[in-house]
């Protein structure tokens, strides 16, 4: 097989791991003076930095031959696909050849298991160490680790790699024995929780050695499929929160599920709406920035799922009218966080300006993106909302009309 249907079929192989981006990284090129790239921003493909800059990885399986036959991937064991395997030479070779050409700035690479984990490890790290140590590549580099792995081995790959990642596939532990039988949910949290130990310990080692080379100094990331089992909003916001807290991820992130091809009948027909990931990743982000509990927003709301319709954060505001509208001058940072079109660097612009004036609308309209969502929720000196705060008012007014978004 040519090199570039190789790179046709595992990239597109590759397209449904949705946890590779690079944000958190330090440039490496500190360790040592020269250098080829920069370990800057955070990306997906191609995505959108946090200072609006487009940056882009080369996303790629090392193969997508697989032993595993769990029910959920086009590439396991059972699946009529075509494989397609790499050498390390060859992705070592694809990655500096397009970083050259300034098509992107980092790797993310990822494999089917092949033989077993131990040996797939080894392929993968061996790609990075001829990268750094070879080609003097300081770019991104995010390895997946395979499940099973052995400790020194992912430990080696902490060294190379900027992040690691593991997926915990599913919420439920009893899904995930029966879609993916060969999958541990168990060994998988206790190989997030060994990351997490090492990554702590190597970080309190080198803020006293300068120019130590630090453990995946941009952490570790995980997902979950939405829609593949019975599991419900809630449970995967909880089980979220359980992984950030117990094991300091960066990242949860979430891929709708997609049918496959020939896929088993435990498997939904139909694949899961692009808004529900959408939703989960909204709340997720309510949880971890902005006081949400799961409680306030899944649990008890729709039997446990997200309204599809309006985000859950507003949601949540139609749910507690009687708590608004809230006073811009003299609400606490909590309650201002709540108000839906409120984000957390314009309530702190707000609190920083309100200890010199009293805010008016036009004031609130000048730290805050959409003014329009805000005024039916605030008062400030010169406004009060007159209209009332019911469901109808609040879809027409302030809630976007779901669309399906772009998958890829």
């Amino acid at each position: 097989m040519s090199l570039a249907r190789k790179l046709a079929v595992l990239s597109d192989a590759a397209k449904y791991d949705a946890s590779c981006a690079s944000s958190g990284a330090k440039p490496r090129n500190s360790l040592r003076s020269g250098g080829i790239g920069s370990a800057g921003g955070a990306g997906i493909c191609h995505a959108y930095a946090p200072d609006g800059r487009c940056i882009s990885l080369l996303k790629l399986l090392l193969t997508n031959f697989c032993v595993f036959d769990c029910a959920y991937c086009v590439n396991r064991s059972s699946s009529n696909v075509e494989r397609a395997r790499f050498s390390v030479d060859e992705v070592v070779a694809l990655t500096m050849n397009f970083y050259r050409r300034n098509y992107i700035e980092g790797l993310f690479l990822s494999s089917g298991i092949i033989r077993n984990s131990d040996y797939t490890m080894e392929q993968s790290i061996a790609v990075a160490r001829k990268l750094r140590l070879e080609e003097n590549f300081r770019g991104y580099i995010h390895l997946k680790t395979i499940p099973g792995a052995s400790q020194d081995l992912i430990h080696e790959a902490g060294l190379y790699a900027d992040r690691l990642s593991i997926n915990i596939e599913l919420a439920n532990d009893t899904s995930l024995a029966s879609l993916a039988p060969e999958k541990d949910a168990g060994a998988i949290r206790q190989t997030m929780g060994k990351l997490r130990y090492k990554m702590d310990a190597e970080r309190e080692r080198s803020k006293s050695r300068t120019g130590r080379r630090r453990f995946a100094p941009a952490g570790q990331s995980t997902q979950m499929i939405v829609g593949a089992d019975s599991g419900k909003d809630s449970e995967i916001l909880s089980q979220s929160v359980r992984l950030y807290g117990s094991y300091g991820l960066r990242r949860v992130y979430y891929s709708a599920f997609s049918p496959i091809p020939d896929s088993p009948a435990a498997l939904p027909s139909k694949a899961a709406p692009l808004v529900r990931e959408h939703r989960l990743y909204q709340a997720d982000w309510l949880v971890r920035f902005y006081g949400f509990q799961v409680s306030e927003i899944a649990d008890g709301m729709n039997d446990g799922m997200l309204d599809p319709a309006m985000d859950p954060k507003l949601a949540w505001a139609a749910a507690n009218r009687h708590l608004f509208p809230v006073d811009v001058n003299t609400a606490d940072r909590e309650m201002l966080l709540r108000v839906p079109g409120m984000g957390v660097r314009s309530v702190s612009k707000i609190l920083s300006s309100r200890r010199f004036t009293r805010l008016r609308l036009d004031d609130v309209g000048r730290v805050c993106r959409n003014l329009k969502k805000i005024k039916p929720f605030v008062s400030c000196v010169d406004w009060k909302p007159s209209a009332v705060l019911d469901s109808e008012f609040l879809q027409s007014h302030c809630a976007a009309k779901p669309t399906q978004l772009a998958l890829f």
